[in-house]
């Protein structure tokens, strides 16, 4: 008769308290040791440090670690976790904070709602500056940035100042934010019902934005802008072009333009590639002017033909139209072909540029993974200032991905993910001999390379105010 292995249960006899201190935050500790090893503080505390009206009130410094840690960490959606954080030591401990340092909801509330318009815009300037640490960086010989609303679905807290019906169907605040790969440089906080290109705050965003690129990083570098058709604007292309950039915007499918594409035969089509074989799209070029417009405009149509190997019948195919400057002989096109870009005016080029808006949009949704729809105030200042604040954690939030997690977690990774694997970590703080120790166990230790990331933290380059 074989041996057979017995396995006996280890039963749990009692429950007890225990005086270490412990917490299940560990990963907490890289992110505040992070902005420690940038700079950041100095800078916060330069800006908003006149908000603090008494010195025995908390740091300005100090409260917007607690709050950036509040969003990095994603636990709570509600303010009032803060007064529970106060009584959490191994919580203070993971973050470098006195637990008699840990502020309360109420310090919260009076933080925000001590935010005038005019603190509120130095958010901005902070966003822009950071965007131009991270140019700096990866000091790219091309600029693709991306121009678009986000929905902030705020159904179920209607009773905000500036909450209002927005094309989603949903009350809500909408935002304007301009995007470069995984980072928000620049945003409007709007109501609900402001459209795209509501006033003249695109044409202002895009002002800002480029004088900061030429001022502080390049004065030659080409700028591609990417926008969907709600700002197909003529005045806003000129002022694109009197900025001497590039710009893909959707175009809008008027009586005439639809008359026009039913009665092209099939062979006036060309055939366009996707990156695999079994996407095939027919496209077709043309010259359009509006009857309001002062010139013509290169439009390009496709609609696809072929998807995973499988013919669409003709009342199936949905088209895509977009406008652009691009390939017209422009100031944009010198500078693309003296950065050896001169491909990007290409058909199939700006018909696979326009499809990347598809991973811009994926920003927002990362956005509101990290941080929350549902702004907390009823006032519309304090909802704009904590809403600026996410803008801040998530930027920080995307720079330490690059800069520390990456042989951990993919930098693509979204917010939820990053927290599972690298912030819920248990970990124990003990104190001897002078020093404070952060205690993980073996196995954390070497499959989460902690210890190497933790030194990665204070290994990044400082941020500045270029």
């Amino acid at each position: 008769m074989s041996k057979q292995k017995c396995n006996n249960p280890k039963f749990i006899d009692d429950v007890q308290f225990t005086n270490d201190c412990l917490t299940s935050r560990a990963g907490l500790n890289l992110f505040v040791r992070y902005l420690r090893g940038i700079y950041i503080f100095p800078h916060i505390e330069r800006l908003f440090g006149s908000i603090r009206k008494h010195p025995k009130g908390a740091p300005i410094d100090e409260l917007f670690k607690q709050v950036l840690c509040f969003l990095f960490d994603g636990t709570s959606r509600h303010l009032i976790h803060f007064d529970s954080l106060t009584k959490d030591a191994g919580y203070a401990a993971a973050i470098e904070t006195a637990q008699e340092g840990m502020v309360s909801s109420h310090a919260i509330k009076r933080l925000f709602r001590a935010f005038s318009p005019h603190r509120t815009y130095l958010f901005r300037r902070l966003l822009l500056h950071l965007f131009i640490w991270r140019l700096n960086q990866a000091r790219p010989n091309l600029i693709q940035l991306n121009l678009d609303t986000m929905v902030m679905d705020n159904d179920q807290a209607h009773k905000r100042q500036g909450v209002k019906p927005t094309y989603k169907k949903v009350q809500g605040f909408q935002p304007l934010q301009m995007t470069w790969g995984r980072f928000i440089i620049d945003a409007v906080f709007r109501g609900g019902d402001k459209h795209s290109n509501h006033g003249d705050t695109a044409a202002q965003m895009i002002r800002h934005v480029v004088r900061m690129i030429r001022t502080r990083y390049s004065q030659a570098v080409p700028i591609i802008i990417r926008m969907d058709s709600g700002f197909f604007d003529q005045d806003l292309f000129a002022e694109m072009e009197n900025l001497d950039l590039g710009f893909i915007c959707g175009g809008r499918f008027y009586g005439d333009i639809k008359a026009m594409l039913t009665a092209l035969p099939e062979d006036a089509f060309d055939h366009h590639f996707g990156k695999v074989d079994e996407d095939v799209w027919q496209c077709f070029e043309f010259g359009d002017r509006r009857k309001s417009w002062d010139r013509f405009y290169r439009a390009i149509f496709w609609r696809p033909l072929l998807e995973e190997k499988q013919y669409l019948l003709p009342g199936s195919r949905p088209g895509t139209l977009v406008y652009t400057n691009l390939g017209m002989d422009g100031a944009i096109d010198q500078q693309l072909r003296e950065n050896d870009f001169g491909y990007m005016a290409e058909t199939n080029v700006v018909i696979h540029s326009y499809h990347q808006r598809g991973a811009d949009e994926l920003v927002h949704r990362a956005f509101k993974d990290f941080g929350f729809e549902e702004l907390p105030f009823k006032r519309f200042l304090p909802n704009s200032a904590f809403y600026y604040t996410m803008l801040l954690g998530f930027f920080l939030f995307e720079a330490f991905k690059e800069d520390v997690s990456q042989p951990v977690v993919p930098v693509t990774a979204f917010p939820a993910t990053l927290r599972r694997k690298l912030v819920d970590v248990a970990a124990k703080i003990v104190k001897h001999a002078g020093r404070t120790v952060l205690k993980v166990t073996a196995v954390t230790m070497k499959s989460l390379r902690f210890k190497e990331l933790w030194e990665r933290c204070l290994k990044a380059q400082p941020f500045s105010w270029a």
